[in-house]
């Protein structure tokens, strides 16, 4: 993979997007894509036609229709983080909604509101009005670049729609985008006041409740100095809340709300890109985090986590498996027989760890949305993806969110570290000297039409016996254990232990390309190298 010369470096003017631009095609830009729902809802840039006010129209149109349908009665949460098209899209969405009277709840003070929250909003309405059910849309494209839109649909259970619920959305907003002049809309001004808006302070009780996830009052006593760098998204105005709430040392070392986004530093590629596991995109952080005993920073809508320790970014899998080593040691109220979830292209090194504390994992395809009924009944303690991404039960064993939240996975790290006196990266250490040493890797390339039919129509069994590196194919298959659901790809799984997976992207055509060597930095080289040729040479 080429780094950029200009990664992790201060974006070059010619690099930053033009706001006014990108707002005006959103308004004045036919459509040029349909509504296409990947593993996190539409997303697109208005620039291409891929993410307009028509878009978001149609898609809310569809989204009342489904819950309508479902005979949701409660008030749907809308909630918005930081990109340009976020803003301009959250308006759009509640001057359909308000045109049609959905009862519908917004943030004090227009107020960003990230994932998780969402989900927790979402789930303690649900608990105390089981017959008017909420659902939530929330309006965010992650940690996409600037110039990008993203919407996201979460029903009553409050995590990540199904398939087969964002085919339904996606095949009915693609049906109105052809006639986008029947939806009803009703002006800005008067959706604000209209009766069947409730405007609702989101930060409150979501700040009180974080209690119940990660013990804070350890963390208060410890002192841990901490560096929260938001990257500019919608949990900004959260950090001081906590800090005061629960009288914790947090310093918020970015606290720039810019919708180019043009503090960040360039990601690997030379691309604006709020990824908080890059190392790259983190480089302001990790240049100050000499001032701080941790450092974490989080992606725009905060469903994802990075924890500075020791001066580094840790890998998000290192970090999802000290996360899992310590909470299964402190956790004594959790379900006994409550399963860790992860996807199967995290590191195996997560298998070692559960099976050590006597636990096991169910390991299911990419995507959150495989650990929202295993969260919410909890026969789940634990949900994580290999890109850092992750939520687990309260302290009591009750459910917290059913999407993933950055902010229960960072301060988590000042938790372990309070209680242990030992960083992350510390505990991560003494993890490898008992289960050993693993070296991992992520790679994204182009892929054709011809070869991803290729990959998703092999038959994975034609590969047994093969060799590879020199080690030999035991095992390759194209559903996950867990729940026997597709994989989208394959994985193979070699005699020393070492493994590769291949899927094709949802959203983009590029294959991911993911690899652990049990043999060193030398063997996942080889397996980088040769992977592709022994798929595609069948």
């Amino acid at each position: 993979m080429t780094i950029s010369p200009l990664a992790g470096l201060p974006a070059p003017p010619e690099r930053l997007i033009n706001l006014a631009g990108l707002l005006c095609d959103y308004y004045t830009v036919e459509p040029l894509a349909a509504v296409s729902f990947g593993t996190s809802g539409h997303r697109g840039s208005a620039f291409k036609g891929a993410f307009n006010e028509s878009h978001v129209v149609a898609i809310t149109a569809a989204v009342i229709e489904y819950r309508t349908q479902k005979g949701y009665k409660g008030p749907i949460f809308l909630a918005h983080d930081t990109h340009a098209l976020s803003d301009a899209a959250w308006r759009t969405a509640l001057t359909v909604f308000a045109a049609y009277d959905i009862p519908v709840v917004i943030s004090r003070d227009r107020e960003y509101c990230p994932t998780p929250v969402t989900s927790f909003l979402i789930l303690e309405h649900n608990r105390s009005h089981p017959q008017a059910l909420s659902d939530g849309l929330i309006i965010t494209p992650s940690h996409n670049p600037p110039q990008d839109g993203g919407i996201k649909y979460n029903p009553p259970h409050g995590g990540p729609a199904d398939v087969d619920v964002t085919g339904w959305i996606e095949k009915r907003a693609n049906e109105l985008l052809g006639r986008i002049y029947t939806i009803k809309r009703i002006p800005l001004a008067k959706a604000l006041t209209a009766p069947s808006v409730e405007i609702r302070d989101y930060i409150t009780p979501f700040v009180e409740a974080l209690g119940e996830v990660v013990d804070l009052e350890l963390v208060k006593s410890s002192g841990i100095k901490i560096g929260a760098d938001p990257l500019g998204g919608s949990g900004i105005h959260y950090w001081a809340p906590i800090a005061e709430r629960w009288g914790l040392n947090i310093t918020v070392v970015n606290p720039i709300v810019d919708p180019g986004f043009t503090f960040m530093p360039l990601d690997s590629d030379g691309v604006i890109r709020m990824d908080c596991s890059s190392p790259y995109a983190m480089a302001n952080l990790i240049k100050t985090s000499g001032n701080y005993d941790l450092g974490f920073g989080n992606d725009p809508d905060f469903d994802r986590h990075g924890i500075i320790s020791g001066g580094k970014l840790m890998n998000p899998n290192h970090y999802l498996a000290t996360a899992i080593h310590y909470l299964l040691a402190n956790r004594p109220s959790w379900p006994t027989a409550a399963k860790i979830g992860k996807t199967l292209v995290s590191s195996s090194i997560i298998d070692r760890v559960v099976q050590g504390a006597g636990r096991t994992v169910y390991e299911t395809p990419v995507g959150f949305k495989w650990f929202v009924p295993g969260l919410i009944e909890r026969t789940l303690a634990f949900g994580g993806e290999e890109s850092a991404g992750a939520s687990f039960l309260r302290r009591n064993g009750q459910t917290w969110t059913t999407d993933k939240c950055g902010f229960c996975l960072t301060l988590l790290a000042a938790e372990m570290t309070a209680k242990s006196n030992k960083l992350p990266h510390e505990i991560f250490r003494q993890i490898t000297e008992r289960y050993g040493q693993t070296d991992y890797v992520r790679i994204d390339s182009d892929i054709t039409p011809q070869a991803k039919a290729v990959l998703t129509n092999l038959d994975p069994t034609v590969l047994i016996g093969a060799q590879l590196a020199d080690l030999k194919v035991v095992r390759a298959w194209n559903k996950a254990p867990g729940n026997d659901a597709a994989i989208g790809g394959l994985k193979v799984l070699l005699s020393d232990g070492s493994w590769f997976a291949m899927r094709p992207s949802g959203t983009e055509p590029k294959m991911k390309l993911y690899a652990e060597s049990l043999g060193g930095p030398s063997l996942l080289t080889k397996l980088t190298e040769q992977a592709q040729d022994l798929v595609f040479s069948r």
